[in-house]
């Protein structure tokens, strides 16, 4: 099983060294990591954030394992060879067009979230957010105005193939759940979102177990935090994922928590291509400073066994691990506890 490891940046290290100590613990045979620089570290060493090396390791492994790219002395270079542009560069030159990204309370840290305890334990849902397209990918530009005001813009755009495949992942994820999708889109403004609501209901009569609502995106975040419990599986675009995936971390207690995948339609000879990632991103403020809840990225790891390697006992494995360390008070700082990378690294491989 070829892995490609891209720690990158600010936390990334620390956090995919504990993923690693756990896949160490499996035991597993035939395992080969390739590590590589990416983000700012592939800028200073290469001068570059996703070097064709790198590229060409991600493209050559069975599956990618992604720490975490970032950091704030980047902000002023060009935007192309900021760090963030090495994940986004990936997303495209691989052809990763699906995010999923699992949300689920655990017990004993309903009191963690910003939402009461009963609302915050019936947690449970998967955000399949599309990857490739939207203002993220679509034409940018800065004028001046004729009056001599700064002006800037983005593109918004999905072709009906994007919204299609996306969709069709979408309700292949709820078959394996309780059957329920939510489309999420802003229809009654953008004329994207109109194009995504129409496709979404072509797809949705080839599933007709599948129950298919749709949700204005303001309305989406209000129910997230009023009732999450409702949502089953959430299709959205690149934009709407990002911010609502981000809130759903929130309402689970921490974003430390939160683990996701990123496919397209590669197949190997175990399974499917993915690309694997916490999505807390660098925290630079305490990176090197042995204080990352690696959960995230632990999570990320049996995501990656379960889609790209089809080893679900491994996968339950460790996400069983992982809530009873949970369960008996194991928490980092973003949970209010006092367990460092490398503690909680250990108390997950001890319950492995």
């Amino acid at each position: 099983m070829k892995i490609a490891v891209l720690a990158g940046d600010g936390i990334g290290p620390e956090v995919t060294q504990e993923a690693l100590r756990v896949l160490d613990a499996l035991k597993l045979p035939d395992v080969a990591l390739t590590h590589a620089d990416v983000g700012a570290t592939a800028y200073r060493s290469q001068g570059h954030p996703l070097p064709q090396e790198t590229l060409e390791a991600a493209r050559e492994a069975d599956a990618v394992l992604f720490g975490a790219v970032g950091d704030p002395a980047c902000d002023n270079i060009e935007r192309h060879l900021r760090p963030e542009q090495a994940i986004l560069g990936l997303r495209s030159e691989l052809e990763l067009f699906a995010n999923l990204r699992p949300a689920q309370g655990y017990a004993g840290l309903e009191d963690m979230s910003a939402l009461r305890p009963e609302i915050a334990s019936a947690i449970d849902l998967v955000i399949v957010r599309e990857l490739n397209g939207d203002v993220y990918f679509g034409k940018k530009q800065r004028d001046i105005l004729e009056d001599g005001r700064r002006e800037g813009w983005d593109r918004m755009s999905y072709a009906e193939d994007e919204v299609r495949r996306i969709a069709h992942v979408a309700f292949r994820t709820a078959k394996t759940r309780n059957n329920r999708v939510t489309s999420v889109d802003k229809a009654n403004v953008l004329e994207t979102s109109r194009l995504w609501r129409e496709v979404v209901d072509e797809v949705a009569a080839e599933y007709p177990e599948v129950r298919l609502d749709h949700m204005y995106v303001d309305n989406a975040a209000m129910q997230l935090v009023k009732a999450p419990g409702s949502f089953d599986v959430v299709l959205t675009g690149n934009l709407f994922g990002d911010i609502l995936s981000d809130l759903a971390s929130m309402c689970v207690g921490s974003i430390g928590l939160l683990a996701s995948s990123s496919m397209g339609a590669r197949q190997t000879d175990f399974g499917t291509f993915g690309l694997y990632e916490p999505i807390h991103g660098s925290a630079p403020d305490i990176a090197g400073r042995g204080k990352a809840n690696p959960m995230a990225m632990i999570l990320s790891l049996a995501m990656m066994l379960r889609h790209s390697f089809g080893r679900e006992g491994e996968a339950a494995a460790i996400e069983a691990a992982v809530a009873k360390a949970l369960a008996d008070g194991i928490h980092g700082g973003d949970l209010g506890g006092d367990y460092g990378c490398e503690a909680i690294g250990s108390a997950v491989v001890e319950r492995l």
